[in-house]
């Protein structure tokens, strides 16, 4: 390791040195871009991510200078690759840098690409809000491309935290699109009853029995082979546990269900949320009586 980062410092000295001279017709920066690309190169090796990246923000410059845009993109998108193991800001803002170039010269699938990077990385920090915009911001350009499975992908990120942070309309408006979109494709509309069942969870969620009922009637219109599904089952009969207010009738559909489909961490969540306001019902009105 310690060859690796004197070799790397050798060669980040003599960039620094090649910028610092005289040159013809940029070949100072060529030259600098050369050694700075060989430095972090080296700089990786001795598993030094933050010199690494730095270095690689040098080398994006040079190639700025050089007016090569799409190195200069590449180079940002790789410190941000090395700063992600050591400082998620810095990687959060060469991805920024790297995004704005790409943008700039019309690589839009490449900024799609790296807009679902930084959400990543949001999230992975539990910043759920940012985490929507970034997601956000990538669908829009995964659709101009018609890229429409990682839209897809995106969407339904944005879905799930919209739904954690209690932005319950949103959510749903989502996931009855991407049902809409999936019942017309021969490979996605085995999924559709699992768009449904999410947004009916979060109908659920608000709590106001007329749109729940409603919505099943429109799932129902929307794909008909809904109505004989396990999903539809759970849900109408949530909906009547939560007309009746009946708690032990709630339970028991949920673990039915989940003997059978075990329910992921985000549906456990949403449901435990119906349930404690069901609850709390509950002892409101024991204390009235």
């Amino acid at each position: 390791m310690g060859d690796h980062l004197a070799r790397a410092e050798d060669f980040e000295s003599k960039a620094e040195k090649k910028l610092s001279g005289w040159g013809l017709f940029g070949s100072k920066f060529e030259d600098a871009a050369d050694l700075f690309d060989k430095a972090a190169n080296a700089f990786k090796l001795s598993k030094s991510w933050d010199r690494a990246g730095a270095v690689y923000v040098k080398l994006a410059n040079c190639h700025l200078k050089l007016d090569s845009k799409h190195e200069a993109a590449n180079a940002y998108a790789d410190a941000a690759h090395c700063y992600k193991k050591c400082n998620t800001q810095e990687s959060i803002s060469c991805l920024e840098e790297s995004v704005n170039i790409f943008l700039d010269i019309g690589r839009f699938n490449m900024s799609a690409r790296y807009y679902k990077e930084i959400a990543e990385l949001y999230e992975h920090d539990q910043n759920l809000e940012l985490a929507i915009v970034y997601f956000e911001k990538a669908v829009d350009l995964f659709q101009s491309e018609e890229v429409s499975t990682s839209a897809n992908q995106c969407k339904q990120k944005v879905a799930q935290y919209a739904a954690q942070l209690e932005q319950y309309q949103k959510a749903i408006e989502i996931y009855e699109e991407i049902a809409q979109q999936s019942l017309n494709n021969n490979l996605l509309k085995y999924g559709v009853k699992g768009h449904l069942l999410n947004a009916g969870i979060c109908q659920l969620c608000k709590a106001d029995f007329v749109a729940i009922n409603k919505a099943l009637e429109r799932y129902q219109d929307l794909d008909p082979t809904f109505t004989g599904t396990r999903e539809y089952k759970l849900l109408a009969e949530l909906a009547a546990a939560l007309d009746e207010e009946d708690l032990t009738k709630f339970t028991d559909a949920v673990k039915e269900f989940d003997s059978m489909t075990p329910l992921d961490g985000w549906k456990t969540t949403m449901l435990l949320r119906v349930k404690e306001a069901l609850k709390a019902k509950e002892l409101e009105e024991d204390d009235l009586t």
